[in-house]
């Protein structure tokens, strides 16, 4: 593809010398299981929102579902549509209030999904996660890459209240696991751990290992892991406590290693079938469930035991998403207590994305977050100048990761 200079935007603050092309790559889904990568307009700013060059977007456990139209008529709304949500980049070009705001070309930035309309209840409380106008673009509401276009494309626009500056000791890389980092954070906090307790994460998936890090970061003594298999084990090296369910009962490892009380803070980040009332009798009395995972099929979840919620003051809580709490973790991430590189596993180039995607689903070679580089073979990382890249995937130079468990 060759690049086209076009005009700025009236209004726009735009990169001198930038050259913003008309035409960018953007992988494009045409239908359940039907996507490309192809050609498409590079999106225009509004006066409350950014245009940004993506270094980065990673795969979420989410993209797959909405991919294969899993959620029809909801995420997305209707197609032609592009997806992706957790992404890092550079600003090029900021719309006339945006640049009021202190926002300007150059700047590193990371996104998330949310934009609430600003207007409801739930947005004037802070809780923009619940905004009333959900689904409704006409009404100020904003979903990346779920309903609204995504940032799997070589540029990206989003409204400021979705994008936060990276600190210059975060790597564009590490900064686009944001979004779940700042996920697993809200879902910790969520429970209400006081320093010191013991808290139980169900499922070493990516949000279930990231909650690893961010009880840890808020002064959990304890995190007992439910999991089974290589997850489980980089679990462990996290500096979580096993519990492998395919050697004994979740529910009475949990007990057995808490003399018997359970957990003050339980969080069911598998979503599976019978997880979550595993998670209720994991609890303590007086204790607190938070559910982050999203069945796919709800109808086969496991009955809540009732009696349980009610005669011990079991409280079961859900955790969308996030809320304030991008600001939170980034300095977490910057500082090394929530090193999100950890879970770096592989890269790929914007047209091997069937290829990422499939590492990703399949848990290839030890996949936990797998990279999609949108930029050209040979364009800067912006982080350390290295080249991102050849057209065939590479391996995050971190730790090695475990090879792929089921929960």
């Amino acid at each position: 593809m060759t690049a086209v200079p076009a005009a700025p935007t009236s209004g726009l603050d735009t990169q001198s010398g930038a050259g913003i092309p008309a035409l960018m790559d953007a992988l494009v889904l045409h239908g359940p299981g039907r996507f490309e990568v192809q050609p498409v307009a590079v999106p225009e700013p509004g006066t409350r929102d950014l245009l940004c060059r993506v270094d980065t977007v990673a795969i979420c456990g989410t993209d797959p579902h909405i991919i294969a139209g899993d959620f029809p008529g909801f995420w997305p709304q209707a197609y032609p549509f592009t997806p992706g949500h957790e992404w890092s980049g550079t600003v090029v070009a900021a719309g006339a209030e945006a640049g009021a705001h202190g926002w300007a070309p150059g700047q590193r930035v990371a996104g998330t999904s949310h934009a609430g309309c600003g207007l409801c209840r739930a947005c004037r409380t802070g809780r923009y996660n619940l905004c009333e106008s959900y689904g409704d673009e006409a009404r100020g509401h904003r979903q990346y890459g779920h309903y609204s276009p995504g940032a799997c494309a070589q540029y990206v626009v989003q409204h400021v209240n979705s994008v936060f500056r990276l600190p210059d000791g975060l790597s564009l890389e590490a900064g686009a696991l944001l979004d779940p980092a700042s996920i697993a954070l809200h879902t910790v906090k969520r429970a209400e751990p006081a320093p010191g307790d013991t808290v139980v994460v169900v499922g070493p998936g990516p949000i279930g290992l990231l909650a690893v890090l961010c009880a840890q970061a808020v002064g959990a003594g304890r995190v007992l892991v439910v999991g089974r298999g290589d997850r489980l084990a980089f679990a462990e090296r996290l500096g979580a406590e096993p519990v492998d369910y395919t050697k004994e009962d979740p529910i009475q490892g949990v007990r057995r290693r808490t003399d018997g009380r359970g957990a003050p803070a339980v969080y069911e980040c598998a979503g599976a079938g019978d997880t979550l009332r595993q998670a209720v009798l994991m609890a303590a009395r007086g204790g607190r469930v938070v559910a982050v995972g999203i069945p796919t099929d709800e109808a086969s979840a496991s009955p809540l035991p009732w009696r349980r919620l009610v005669l011990d003051e079991v409280e079961v809580r859900g955790a969308r998403a996030n809320r304030n709490t991008c600001e939170e973790v980034l300095p977490l991430m910057t500082n090394g207590r929530v090193p999100t590189g950890r879970l770096i596993t592989h890269r790929f180039p914007l047209h091997e994305y069937r290829v990422a995607l499939d590492t990703f689903a399949n848990r290839a070679a030890g996949a936990l977050k797998v990279l999609v580089k949108p930029q050209p073979p040979g364009a800067l990382d912006g982080t350390s100048g290295r080249s991102c890249g050849t057209p065939t995937a590479r391996r995050a130079e971190q730790q090695p990761a475990p090879r792929p468990g089921r929960r």
